[in-house]
């Protein structure tokens, strides 16, 4: 028998006058990995002169899982999920000496090998950290001029054209699916634990990862607490995109390759180019 109808008092009454219903599609979860295998591979890689660290090798492995779930890699328009052209992954990076952001989409990255990823993304980094990036001088000065109303109403047009249409939209040197596949970043390098970063409506990806700081924590291995180099990861996804079956197959595969990141990395490995002598840009 349904109860009598009781009206809203004191901390309800205000929570209920603060707030409209939920309507964020967005999943958040953490978990944490043993590192001891990454850092071997970073570490042999750069004995060989690369200058990959592990959030290129999470973003190389983020990609491979995805190869394997292809229905997470779509783009959402007029009720259809269309595949995307291929598998691109974007790198978060700071700028302006730390003081801002910008990224750089590291297209194929599936294809690639983290020797590539590392190489391409931080010569595009140094790039836009010096100034001599064309299309992101463009497009800052443009959107740094814009009164803040006509920056939005800019901002949700090419959202709309770059992310969804997949165009590009060259008065503002903008091309298409800007953010790709899917996100990364790291706060790892500023020696921050982790932390869950939004997926800004945008950006137009089912998940953003964020890479924390590698540290030795107790886990337990066969009954006995020990210490181990473990890596935070926390990942913000769009529900609209995926459920928890995509997000078990994902998670799935992506574990694999962090368990041996050097035997998912040696068939690319042949492929890698000539690294110049370029400062690392992501940690």
């Amino acid at each position: 028998m349904a109860g009598t109808a009781r009206k809203l008092t004191g901390w309800r009454r205000i929570a209920n006058a603060m707030w409209d219903a939920p309507n964020d599609p967005q999943i958040y979860g953490s978990i944490d990995i043993d590192a001891a295998a990454l850092e071997q591979h970073v570490r042999d890689l750069r004995e060989r002169g690369s200058r990959a660290t592990p959030t290129h090798v999470v973003g190389r492995a983020l990609a491979f899982a995805i190869e394997r779930v292809p229905a997470i890699n779509v783009r959402l328009i007029a009720g259809y999920a269309v595949p995307r052209r291929s598998i691109d992954v974007f790198f978060i990076t700071a700028v302006s000496g730390g003081g801002d952001l910008s990224g750089v989409k590291i297209e194929r990255t599936n294809e690639k090998s983290v020797v590539v990823i590392a190489d391409e993304l931080a010569t595009r980094a140094s790039a836009q950290k010096q100034g001599r990036d064309p299309d992101l001088a463009r497009t800052k000065t443009l959107m740094d001029r814009l009164p803040m109303r006509a920056l939005r109403a800019v901002m949700r047009a090419s959202a709309f054209v770059t992310g969804d249409l997949d165009r590009g939209v060259k008065p503002l040197s903008l091309r298409a699916a800007p953010f790709g596949s899917a996100m990364v970043s790291s706060v790892g390098m500023f020696g921050l634990p982790g932390g869950f970063a939004p997926i800004a409506w945008m950006y137009r990806v089912p998940i953003l990862v964020l890479v924390g700081e590698i540290t030795d924590k107790p886990v337990v291995v066969d009954g006995q607490v020990v210490a181990r180099r473990m890596l935070p990861l926390c990942a913000t996804i769009d529900h609209r995109y995926v459920d928890g079956f995509h997000i078990a197959k994902l998670l799935k595969f992506f574990k694999t390759y962090l368990a041996d990141p050097s035997a998912h990395d040696a068939p690319t490995l042949s492929a890698a180019k000539e690294v110049s002598a370029e400062p690392i840009v992501a940690e």
